[in-house]
């Protein structure tokens, strides 16, 4: 059995609250809020699984990663 990552679980978590926001504010959002609030390790694990488990990421945190990434 897989078990999802904390990371990809709290991604998927923080896109739910902004699913009735236009497509690239709630990605620029999501970005926002992970680089606020999460520490380097975080957001690289995130950025990791986006290349490896994209398929378990909601798009709206597939698109956010693409303003986190260096």
């Amino acid at each position: 059995m897989h078990t999802q990552s904390p990371q990809v679980r709290m991604a998927n978590e923080i896109a739910v609250q902004f699913h009735h926001q236009p497509t690239r504010q709630a990605a620029a959002a999501i970005a926002q809020h992970i680089r606020l609030f999460w520490d380097p390790r975080m957001k690289a694990e995130l950025l990791d699984k986006a290349q490896t488990e994209a398929a378990s990421l909601d798009p709206l945190v597939l698109d956010a990663v693409t303003y986190l990434k260096p």
